[in-house]
């Protein structure tokens, strides 16, 4: 009988952890919580420590949402059927791409990190730091001397009663810097801030659109999440460099009633015909290439730099990080050929996987029009072909 019981056990413990989730069920909070939990538990203690700080780095920057409730629900749609090793993958990318001292590979530096709340209270919180409140450092980015100064680097710090700098290591406090000029915002950036050595934001001018700024001024706010505080500080009207905010180029104005006057030949008095522009000797496929590139790579003014298309509208409209090309996180080309070229013009089709800043894929299939300017193709159209 007791053999029989201890079989039945077996089997029972057997059943239980063949059970466990190994990959994210994002398909709600709770089953989203219970994969994970099932997943961490797998994992050796000092792996648990860095899982749990890869989906707090994911979290708070690998997703945009307002709240801890839309940020896990964010969360679990970009991790739905991922597996250990793919989210710490994506947190190391992430991490690189914010500039945050952060690695998979490293010991553990983050303190405790619970994305879903601390269930119980730990032997020590690394992020419940007692401080009264904050103070912004403000330093000039040092140009030459006919530009000026190219940006500002603003720095939080933590503060005591006496308005002391607070010391502290080992947290990974959410800290949010927010932009704005004659109350319009321009920008909002998340930082960890994990000692009082924090380098802090680093803005330049020529990032700041011009046309958004009120008399060459800007308004910053802070905020930093200890465990138990929201402290936050704001600092108006501070000046920057007008002359090194980012301008537009000027539009090209065509006047389109404008007739082309024929030349003549000087022999017979005929007119002839007006030459022909001159054909570019750049391969087309080598422009939409190097566009692509600069998608993928966020450098969007280079990219807008390359196209005249009408329909893109102005760099705002072109980079927005929503409904234009500043959504974009990565681009894989996986096929690109030129069916059209000739009389300065051409088709460039090209096949790519496209992935957006919530981690979604999409196949596409685009038709890239283009046109001879100056020996150089501009991107002029641009057709997405149905699948």
């Amino acid at each position: 009988m007791k053999f029989i019981k201890y079989c039945l056990l077996v089997t029972l413990l057997m059943f239980t952890i063949s059970c466990k989730k190994t990959k994210v069920d994002g398909s709600n909070r709770m089953s989203f919580q219970e994969s994970i939990n099932d997943m961490a538990s797998s994992l050796p203690t000092l792996q648990q420590v860095k899982f749990n700080e890869a989906l707090y780095i994911l979290k708070t920057f690998g997703v945009e949402a307002d709240g801890d409730i839309a940020e896990i629900a964010a969360l679990g749609k970009l991790l739905n059927g991922k597996k250990t090793a793919e989210i710490l993958a994506m947190a190391d990318e992430v991490a690189q791409k914010n500039g945050i001292a952060w690695s998979s590979n490293a010991p553990p530096s983050l303190g405790q990190m619970n994305i879903f709340g601390n269930d119980a209270a730990t032997e020590k919180d690394f992020n419940d730091i007692e401080a009264a409140g904050l103070n912004i450092v403000i330093r000039n980015i040092a140009g030459d001397s006919l530009t000026g100064s190219k940006g500002l680097i603003i720095i939080p710090q933590l503060i005591d009663n006496n308005g002391r700098k607070v010391d502290f290591e080992g947290a990974a406090l959410e800290t949010i810097l927010e932009v704005s000029s004659g109350g319009t915002k321009i920008s909002t950036s998340k930082n960890l801030m994990q000692d009082n050595a924090f380098r802090g934001f680093t803005i330049t001018y020529s990032s700041l659109p011009k046309e958004k700024i009120f008399e060459d001024q800007i308004d910053i706010k802070l905020s930093v999440k200890t465990t138990k505080k929201l402290l936050q500080m704001s600092k108006m009207g501070i000046p920057v460099n007008g002359n090194a905010l980012y301008t537009p180029p000027v539009p090209e104005v065509v006047d389109s009633l404008a007739v082309a006057q024929p030349s003549v030949d000087p022999e017979t008095g005929e007119a002839l015909a007006p030459a022909a522009p001159k054909a570019t000797n750049i391969d087309p496929k080598a422009t939409v290439n190097k566009f692509l590139y600069n998608i993928s790579s966020q450098n969007l003014k280079a990219a807008y730099d390359i196209a005249e298309n009408p329909n893109w509208g102005s760099y705002d409209k072109f980079s927005n990080p929503n409904s234009g090309f500043g959504s974009v996180k990565k681009i894989v080309v996986k096929n690109i050929a030129v069916p059209y070229n000739k009389d300065n013009s051409a088709n460039v089709n090209v096949t790519y996987d496209l992935t957006d800043k919530n981690g979604k894929v999409s196949s596409l299939n685009v038709t890239y029009g283009l046109k001879a300017v100056n020996n150089n193709w501009k991107i002029t159209t641009y057709k997405i072909n149905n699948p």
